[in-house]
């Protein structure tokens, strides 16, 4: 990971089996949007966001009912083989459900506590007690997760009050990021006083614009150690989501700013919850932090490319890798650092082909119709007719097989 003098080493945090900060690699994590009382959809969505690789996934627990839900959601995850690490989503009423369903709050691997949802005045401070003594009695990590649309107003107002009586006043939106920041620091001082050890506490401060967002973290990475969670929240649907999140997180983690991330996409009508891992995977991919499937490089296409086959075949192989990386992973050491390419003509085909470890350079409008595919830069094979797709891909298989070591299966 890219380290920079704007980011103290941040102190790493264990939760369950994921290392999250003190050098680890990123985390990525997301969250279910399922009734947490539904047990069987529950189930089916954490394990379906774990094969998508998300290595921690956080869990909704509102309710006594959701509570007690947990136990049986992490006992039907172990028997079929998910380990993932569960994390307890708590505002309002935490406190009384992890007091009340000790079961829930054993089958935890943390809480999340947002200081602006405990509660308010002298309840705010039992409350809040309340949730780390259980992090305590469970030896569990916690996450201090200030949210700008819950924040603790009375901070607010009183740095309002303090920032209006100034010599030099700040404006408005200033004193609200510093009131994010106050909060999760006072709220960590706070928890490690009552005993809670500095590397059970992971802090985030979310805000939904980006260049708050970027104001924010940097602010709070130089005033901490703490491992920090990364993330636009409610960052919207779409392009406009994943350009938002990538745009504001892809700053700071080239800042060495963040330990953990979560991409919060609006999933679409009928769309897949699993897509938020799949944009935060890409991210850490593209900047270079970490690798967990090959990635298709591939031109965008032009004049010279009319034909839409290229583009037909860059996805069915990007499909065709994910498809086949949860397997390729198990069985074959380094295979996601793979790179391939898909060129639509001569003009950078034979080219992009070369850098790629497996690459074909398709034919542009009138040129003839042939392929070459190159191996590791170099030219391997002509592909002509109509099984190029196919053909392609079990290059691409027979690469994965003779190029990559087997893992030991003891290790």
């Amino acid at each position: 990971m890219i380290r920079t003098a704007s980011r103290r080493a941040s102190v790493g945090v264990r939760i369950g089996s994921v290392q999250v900060g003190g050098g680890a690699p990123i985390v990525v994590q997301s969250m279910t949007d399922t009734d947490t009382a539904d047990i069987a959809a529950t189930v089916a969505q954490v394990e379906a966001l774990s094969r998508a690789g998300s290595e921690l996934v956080r869990i909704t627990v509102n309710t006594e009912e959701a509570a007690r839900a947990v136990p049986a959601i992490r006992e039907r995850l172990d028997a079929g083989g998910c380990r993932v690490p569960l994390i307890g989503d708590f505002h309002y009423n935490g406190h009384r459900l992890l007091t009340d369903v000790r079961e829930c709050a054993e089958a935890l691997a943390k809480y999340r506590i947002n200081p602006g949802n405990v509660g308010f005045g002298a309840k705010r401070d039992t409350r809040f007690a309340m949730m780390i003594e259980k992090a305590m009695e469970y030896d569990r990590p916690v996450r201090i997760g200030v949210n700008w649309g819950s924040l603790d107003q009375a901070l607010l107002a009183r740095l309002m009050d303090e920032n209006a009586a100034s010599a030099a006043p700040r404006d408005a939106a200033a004193v609200t990021r510093e009131a994010l920041v106050r909060s999760a620091l006072d709220s960590a001082l706070e928890a490690e006083r009552m005993g809670l050890a500095r590397d059970r506490i992971v802090l985030s401060c979310k805000v939904s614009a980006v260049q708050d967002l970027i104001a924010v973290y940097s602010d709070l990475a130089s005033r901490t150690d703490h491992a920090l969670h990364l993330g636009l929240t409610e960052a919207g649907m779409g392009s406009k989501g994943i350009v938002a999140s990538t745009a504001g997180m892809g700053i700071l983690l080239q800042q060495g700013i963040g330990d953990t991330i979560r991409v919060s996409l609006t999933p679409e009508p009928g769309g897949d919850r699993r897509r938020e891992v799949i944009v935060a995977q890409e991210l850490l991919q593209t900047m270079g932090l970490r690798s967990f499937t090959p990635l298709v490089t591939a031109c965008p296409g032009c004049g010279r490319t009319t034909s839409s086959f290229f583009r037909e075949l860059a996805n069915s192989i990007q499909s065709h890798l994910r498809e086949n990386m949860p397997r390729w992973r198990e069985r074959y050491v380094g295979v996601e650092n793979m790179s391939v390419a898909v060129m639509g003509c001569v003009v950078n085909g034979p080219g992009e082909s070369r850098h790629a470890n497996v690459g074909i350079s398709l034919p542009g409008t009138g040129e003839a119709p042939a392929a070459p595919v190159f191996i590791d830069g170099h030219k391997s094979v002509t592909l002509r007719g109509e099984n190029i797709a196919e053909e392609f891909r079990s290059i691409v298989d027979e690469y994965v097989e003779t190029q990559y070591p087997p893992r030991d299966p003891g290790g």
